[in-house]
């Protein structure tokens, strides 16, 4: 099915361009939060709704235009001074720019957006009469048959009050139905916008009241039922996705390197017609040498061009989180800020896009269980306000992604006792950990998360997982009652790999340079056996050694005295090899279906041998059962 058949053009301009600028939206909102009468802001966020309306308006988008249009007729009077922003304004503003979110899905899957939740218009139209609304005592629903909207799940797809009440029952004895009912019955519901003339200071969202709807934009991963009419075209919705802006600086520097190939390729063709006529010279040679000198030259930075036409920066994803992070926190009663740092950081866009879910989800759970109410950080002696930081930094051919919260942090002791009651290391094991390797249990997958144990634990192991897809690495660490930093450690681009080359018989294979700290002569009178296993002292620590070939199940053929040192975070090992080839930068070939044991990809090299690149992080499993 699709709705914009010959508008696909328009459509993934209008998507690419409506995206950006509601993102701003987002960041605008949380700064308007801390300043609700900053006349600049209110004027860029109504001119964003506006933008966003009159594209959709060419698409025909009715539904998306209706909801724009309000919103924007909200910002209108805010600016005008007609009303004020209150607590809960706010909270159907963002409702409304979730929603807006949610109909780009729509359209990025050709379809039309369906009509926004009644509940969240009507809220929105009190609001423009400093009316008070129904819209915080029920869920948003959606009509029979709807999809794709806030609230689209069936009734009984996921019980809010007992969502809700999970949330908060380490905090709160008080049972939330019940309190729910009491206070609908005792009072009226707080007004969403305050108009000109009352009073201009909006009461207290209340913890237990606080909007159902909201937490399921929020917190629910429910999916929604799969009928005839949600299905798309696969082709079409990639071809949206994988759509990236590129600098036009950037390609003008690909055409003026590609103009001086053309050049150089001239240059060698009339060298080459001289060559074929005898003219072998010391003066033609000498000019040969200098055009395939040049050439090498130009395709390295053709190569190092091409790869900067994929690079986005990071602030793409971040931008989307504070606003998530301050309005999940709001629903659930904690005061969240969320800080950004290092949002021109530049990652491969692919990167970016399987990097949004690990973030997003590191986010809820840090949010959800790590950081206290309140009531509690005022109690331990902290801010009431929690101060969560997301940042991105450069560093050589990796990035690293902090996630630092202020929160209760974790307790290597229960950690350890959870993992031993669970099965999932013995007692014997458990003794013998320290608290840092306590942490990495974690990451485990079965452990779960209580919010007792403190800290980011909710579904890690799958987090862990999603990173190591990207050849990342994941590192937890916390400090008790100060708060949980997560460091998450990718390579720049998943398109060219600097790598060793090294022999293993007639076969070539290639180490991630990352990894490779150190080549080392290893002589028999330098092993020793440590528990049984051959290592050797490097740099005062005790290291294993293993031959790649036992490594990867191969058979041994003779005694290898050439070792690579392999550091990947905390885990390290002498691999041995036959030979070592040098360095190099390849292209990454990733495996459609078969992927041998301990290889991640293949690349081929410029005499044509297949080159495969060893998964480091799979050798250093086979290492540990080694």
């Amino acid at each position: 099915m699709n709705d914009f058949a010959g508008m696909e053009d328009l459509l993934s301009d209008f998507l690419l361009e409506a995206g950006d600028m509601l993102s701003e939206v987002d960041n605008k909102l949380m700064d308007l939060e801390k300043s609700p009468q900053d006349s600049r802001l209110l004027n860029e966020i109504f001119r964003g709704f506006h933008t966003i309306k009159g594209g959709a308006g060419f698409l025909n988008a009715t539904e998306l235009v209706a909801l724009c249009n309000i919103t924007e007729n909200v910002f209108d009077k805010l600016r005008n001074r007609e009303i004020l922003l209150g607590p809960e304004l706010m909270v159907a503003i963002s409702a409304a720019t979730a929603e807006v979110r949610t109909m780009f899905g729509s359209l990025q899957q050709n379809m039309q957006p369906r009509e926004a939740p009644r509940e969240l218009i009507d809220a929105l139209k009190a609001a423009l009469t400093g009316k008070r609304s129904s819209f915080f005592a029920t869920p948003l629903t959606a009509s029979k048959g709807e999809h794709g909207g806030v609230g689209s799940a069936p009734q009984d797809a996921a019980n809010w009050d007992k969502l809700y009440k999970s949330l908060t029952s380490a905090e709160s004895k008080v049972d939330a139905d019940a309190a729910i009912d009491e206070k609908a019955k005792a009072q009226p519901i707080a007004a969403v916008g305050v108009a000109e003339g009352e009073q201009a200071k909006a009461p207290p969202i209340d913890a237990v009241d606080a909007n159902h709807a909201l937490l399921e934009l929020l917190v629910t991963d429910t999916p929604l039922p799969v009928t005839e009419e949600s299905k798309v075209d696969v082709a079409e919705e990639e071809s949206t996705k994988n759509t990236v802006r590129v600098d036009t600086e950037r390609l003008d520097q690909l055409l003026g390197i590609s103009g001086e190939i053309g050049l150089t390729k001239s240059r060698l063709t009339r060298l080459r017609t001289q060559v074929v006529q005898g003219r072998i010279d010391a003066d033609t040679m000498h000019e040969l040498d200098q055009a395939i000198s040049q050439l090498e030259t130009l395709v390295v930075n053709l190569q190092s061009a091409v790869v900067k036409t994929r690079m986005q920066p990071i602030g793409r994803i971040f931008k989307k989180y504070p606003p998530l992070a301050s309005s999940l926190g709001r629903s659930l009663g904690k005061e969240v800020e969320l800080l950004l740092d290092g949002v021109d950081t530049e990652l491969d866009s692919n990167l970016i896009e399987d990097l949004e879910e690990p973030l997003e989800n590191l986010l809820r759970s840090a949010i959800v269980t790590g950081i206290e109410s309140g009531e509690a950080r005022i109690a331990a002696g902290k801010p009431s306000k929690s101060i969560l930081e997301l940042s991105a930094h450069q560093e050589g051919d990796q990035i690293l992604i902090t996630i630092t919260d202020d929160g209760r942090g974790l307790q290597p002791d229960a950690i350890r006792n959870k993992a031993r009651a669970k099965g999932l290391i013995s007692s014997d094991v458990a003794n013998t950990l320290e608290d840092g390797q306590c942490l990495e249990l974690i990451f485990l997958p079965g452990f779960g998360s209580d919010d007792e144990y403190g800290g980011s634990a909710t579904a890690l192991d799958v987090v862990k997982a999603d990173i190591q897809e990207l050849n990342g690495e994941v590192s937890i660490n916390s400090e008790p009652g100060k708060g949980t930093v997560i460091n998450i450690l990718l390579p720049l681009t998943l398109a060219i790999l600097p790598v060793l080359m090294v022999r293993l018989g007639e076969q070539s294979f290639a180490v991630p340079l990352s990894l490779a700290s150190e080549i080392l002569s290893v002589t028999p009178g330098k092993l020793q056996l440590v528990s049984g296993r051959p290592s050797m002292v490097v740099h005062g620590k005790v290291v294993p050694v293993l031959s790649l070939a036992q490594l990867l199940g191969w058979e041994q053929s003779g005694t290898s005295t050439v070792g690579v040192l392999v550091q990947s975070g905390k885990n390290n090992f002498i691999m041995l090899v036959d030979s070592i080839v040098g360095q190099d930068n390849v292209v990454i070939k990733p495996f459609d279906a078969f992927r041998p044991k301990g290889v991640s990809a293949v690349t081929v090299s410029s005499e044509g041998e297949i080159i495969l690149i060893l998964d480091i992080k799979e050798l250093i499993g086979v290492t540990h059962a080694n």
